[in-house]
């Protein structure tokens, strides 16, 4: 008897743990109706490559994957309409990125990012820069907060000769928020 109790013991103990061992704890739940199919990490060897990544570090809220897209000269520039009389461009550059990055990745418990229409794409792999301007929809969730945001990105690249990668040199933000 006793080694039945044991027996069934186990076997419910290794059932539960075969259960759970497709949770993983380190992983941010994906919102509903996220293509996880191109949600891949790339070797960044074009521009559209870069914002397969950039999406994929938005989704899974990585920042190390985040610090890789961004060229070591990177500017990131937006529009505040409440500053002054009629708003003004307001930038940062790679440090300060990567900070206020990585503050949206730890407040949001879900982010989705969506890259809709190609506006126009210039890439000139002889001078190995480009730019691509895109329409995206941007979803920010928390328990107590839905954020959606909608608007047009417009990116500046750079291949680096040694690595062959490219970067994001500039980011210029045309949202609605």
């Amino acid at each position: 008897m006793d080694f039945y109790k044991k027996t069934c013991s186990a076997t419910l103990i290794g059932a539960w743990v075969l259960g759970s061992s497709c949770l993983n704890p380190f992983a941010p739940d994906l919102q509903e109706g996220t293509n996880q199919s191109d949600l891949i990490i790339t070797d960044q060897q074009t521009p559209e490559e870069v914002l397969l990544n950039f999406r994929y570090a938005y989704v899974f809220r990585d920042s190390l994957i985040y610090s890789e897209l961004l060229d070591s000269s990177f500017v990131f520039f937006y529009f505040d309409p409440n500053i002054g009389t009629s708003g003004q461009f307001v930038s940062w550059g790679r440090d300060l990125d990567l900070k206020t990055t990585g503050r949206l990745f730890r407040r949001f418990n879900v982010i989705d990012l969506v890259w809709n229409t190609t506006i126009s794409e210039s890439v000139q792999d002889s001078t190995g820069t480009g730019e691509i301007i895109k329409t995206f929809n941007l979803t920010l969730l928390t328990k107590d907060e839905d954020l959606r945001v909608s608007g047009t990105a417009v990116f500046s690249f750079r291949k680096s000769p040694s690595l062959g990668k490219w970067r994001i040199m500039k980011w210029k933000d045309e949202s609605n928020l």
